[in-house]
Parts: C-alpha cells; structure tokens; sequence
C-alpha cells in the first residue's frame, strides 16, 4: 500500500463506518500492518492508504523484537472517555520527518469492533493513549498538524514544506 503524503485529499476525508466484516477487511488490516511496519510506523489509518473506511491498527512494538505480538485492530472505533493531559512529541507517516509536541489525553478508552465485527473496548494511557487519539482523528480527516496553535501550525508547515522537498528528491533516487 502506498501512504498518502499530506496535503493529499484523503486525510482531510471522514472516513466511513465498515458495514460488512469478510475476507476483504481481514486482507486490509494485514495489508495496512505490512505497510506500517515497512514505514516504521507505530499506528495507521485507512485515510492513509486511500482506504476512506474506519479502520486503524497499531503496534507500539513496531520496529522492535517483539514487533507483531501485540498488534491492536480497530474498526468503528470510537472515543468514549477521555481523562487527565499530556504534551509530547508526534510524528506520522503521511508527514515524514516532521515531528512536534501535541497536547492530547492522558488517559482514553475507546469502543470498536475487531475483525469479527465483535464489539470490545481498550484503554490506554500514555504513549498508547496518544495512538488512539492520533490514529481516530485521521479517521475523522485530522492530522496532528491541525492540533496546533495557529502560529505553530504555520511554522511547522513551513518546515514541512522543506522536508517534503527532501523526501520527494529521496523517493525519485529509488
């Protein structure tokens, strides 16, 4: 899968509720964990690879030896509580190099649907707290740049605008 590179209309996009858990969805997850993995990502969202369906998976082992064994899908999901502050640095794949401190949740638990269609809730604080919120605001067509103050956001997307020069010129090498 390829990632879309911001400003590409699909991350401005709310992505849709999946109706129907078959074949098809189980081969999208697989396909978005590959293609996460291979980006050295933490967490990825439909929005990202063109896939306008709300679904989100992440493995905050990625990258390391236990990469794959604590692999989180989430379809539908949802946000239902939200507690307590932190301010740390964020990156994304569909903004490459670039990385800034965002205010988030501490603490979230969210409601979704695995691959099954079975309900189920997951909690998370912290750094894991902090995917879920990334990862559900991409499916509502926010990327973390949108968090910011409005002079934050301006001068990140100045850095950005370098960063993407360099990492377009890297992709024409390959």
């Amino acid at each position: 899968m390829e990632i879309r590179i911001y400003p590409d209309e699909a991350l401005k996009k709310h992505a849709e509720k999946v109706e129907e858990f078959n074949e098809e969805i189980r081969n999208i997850v697989n396909q978005m964990f590959e293609t996460m993995y291979e980006k050295g990502g933490l967490g990825l969202a439909g929005n990202q690879v063109g896939i306008l369906k709300r679904i989100v998976v992440i493995d905050l082992n990625a990258g390391k030896e236990t990469e794959g064994k604590n692999q989180i899908v989430l379809i539908n999901p949802e946000i239902i509580t939200m507690e307590g502050e932190q301010l740390n640095q964020e990156g994304c794949l569909s903004l490459p190099g670039l990385y800034k401190k965002v205010k988030r949740a501490a603490y979230v638990k969210v409601k979704a649907q695995n691959v099954d269609g079975e309900d189920f809730e997951i909690e998370g604080e912290d750094l894991l707290a902090r995917a879920l919120q990334h990862e559900i605001d991409h499916l509502n067509g926010i990327v973390f740049i949108d968090r910011l103050s409005p002079l934050q956001r301006r001068l990140a997307l100045q850095r950005y605008k370098k960063l993407k020069r360099e990492y377009e010129r890297k992709m024409k090498k390959r």
